[in-house]
């Protein structure tokens, strides 16, 4: 990761539309995202509501600041693509 990269993290389950939308361009982008899945893994879920009060999925943590309305979140990874590191 270059260093002017923010660091991102997905919190969201599979089941979610929302979050099929979002996941679907994090890989059109083929940009890296960690993955945090709230339905499988408690912990995860125990962080969002505590950072945010909320248990709504999708949301993207961009450098540790959580991003929750799908459709920001997809206008914000198209208009920073370019400084994002990508997947090879």
């Amino acid at each position: 990761m270059s260093s002017n990269s923010p660091k991102l993290a997905l919190y969201y389950f599979d089941a979610c539309p929302y979050c099929q939308r979002v996941l679907a361009q994090v890989a059109e982008l083929k940009v890296e995202v960690e993955l945090c899945n709230t339905f499988i893994t408690q912990e995860h879920a125990a962080k969002l509501y505590r950072d945010t009060g909320r248990t709504t999925v999708p949301c993207l943590y961009i450098d540790n600041k959580p991003m929750h309305e799908p459709k920001d979140i997809i206008k914000w990874l198209n208009a920073n693509v370019e400084q994002l590191t990508k997947i090879s």
